[in-house]
């Protein structure tokens, strides 16, 4: 049997992680984290309709022990999802490599993600595959863009926008995460160029049509905004939105963005735990519906646009941001992926795998290519 060890097993996302992987028989699934009463929960809760072999573990990552006692357990895969990741540093991915396991994380941090190549000759050393951001983005964002890129000769902009139902379950490590830049600045590829935008900031309007409608969107820092321009010879813009469906709780952001701009808030990332009490005070107006939009422009013969939009009812949304690390860890499960070394989450699997997972989830897409 085949060891996998969950690290935040038991949170918004590792907990998807865990249920899905939990139906492979050959799998010793080990649920691990700071509290041992979470971690025996999740266990017990995944314990009636599993096929692996489940255990827990408890465990501080940030523990000088952490690393021996990884190569102990002697995993085949670790599989980080306990954010934030802001400000983590690469120890963890470090003590996977080290202790000769594949590695993969949620992490959605740009620097994070797009730091991780600073491993790569260790982990081809050792021969394992060290994954960051296998997560919506840029793990689904990109699939997306390499699945219609062959329309174009050129790709002059790629816009990206998520906006999540305000009755869907959301992590505080996520609220933290986006806290933390929230009134920051960061770099964008805009107008040809690279320069600064500002987190939650250039809020607007956005229709993604179909079920979602009309949502709220501002500046969101992503390892896309990094990754793309380069990868795909963008010559005019890559940005990345996100929004609450809220009126409400959206322009409050907009409007704590505006007091960090100004230097009267340094970090609203320490209020995490109070902000997200005060919006679930709100859970029962708004929806469970999220959705996800991809909007490519360029030149093929003429000017095109492709437009991909993603749907999730029925509260779905919290496990596409999953989908990515189980796809990568199925594979790696069944010796079906051969690369080696560390890399953000591009190009490793097509769009075509997230299929069976959208279908089984009653999530959808819908695409507009014109002309």
């Amino acid at each position: 049997m085949k060891t996998v060890v969950i690290l935040g097993g038991y949170g918004n996302f590792g907990k998807r992680v865990a249920a899905a992987l939990a139906q492979d028989a050959e799998v010793n699934l080990v649920i691990a984290g700071r509290s041992q009463v979470n971690a025996q929960a999740c266990v017990d809760k995944l314990k009636s309709a599993a096929k692996a072999q489940l255990s827990l573990w408890q465990i501080d990552i940030f523990a000088a022990s952490f690393s021996e006692q990884l190569r102990q357990r002697d995993p085949f895969l670790v599989i980080h999802t306990g954010g934030p990741f802001q400000g983590q540093g690469h120890s963890v991915p470090q003590a996977c490599i080290d202790a000769n396991a594949h590695y993969i994380d949620l992490a959605d941090d740009r620097q994070f993600v797009c730091d991780i190549h600073q491993l790569d000759t260790q982990a081809k050393a050792h021969k394992v595959l060290a994954v960051s951001g296998a997560s919506s983005v840029p793990g689904l964002s990109s699939a997306v863009i390499e699945h219609y890129q062959s329309l174009f000769k050129e790709i002059k902009s790629i816009d990206i926008a998520i906006a999540s139902g305000n009755k869907a379950e959301r992590g505080l490590a996520t609220i933290a995460a986006i806290l933390s830049y929230t009134g920051h600045p960061f770099q964008v590829f805009k107008g040809g160029r690279w320069q600064p935008a500002y987190g939650w900031m250039d809020a607007n309007i956005n229709d993604f049509g179909g079920i979602a409608k009309k949502r709220g969107l501002a500046n969101v820092d992503v390892p896309d905004l990094l990754i793309f321009p380069e990868r795909y010879r963008v010559t005019d813009r890559v940005s990345f939105q996100a929004g609450l469906e809220l009126p409400l709780l959206h322009w409050s952001m907009v409007f704590m963005a505006t007091l960090a701009k100004r230097g009267l808030v340094k970090n609203w990332a320490p209020y995490a735990k109070l902000i997200s009490s005060m919006s679930n005070l709100l859970l029962s107006f708004g929806s469970d519906i999220g959705a996800m939009e991809v909007r490519i422009s360029g030149l093929a013969q003429a000017r095109k646009d492709v437009i991909w939009r993603l749907y999730a009812p029925d509260g779905q949304g919290p496990y596409i941001p999953t989908l990515s690390a189980i796809i990568i860890a199925k594979k790696l499960l069944a010796g079906d992926i051969n690369k080696r070394g560390a890399t953000p989450c591009v190009g490793l699997f097509e769009l075509a795998d997230f299929d069976a997972y959208f279908e089984d989830l009653g999530i959808y897409a819908q695409v507009e290519v014109t002309p």
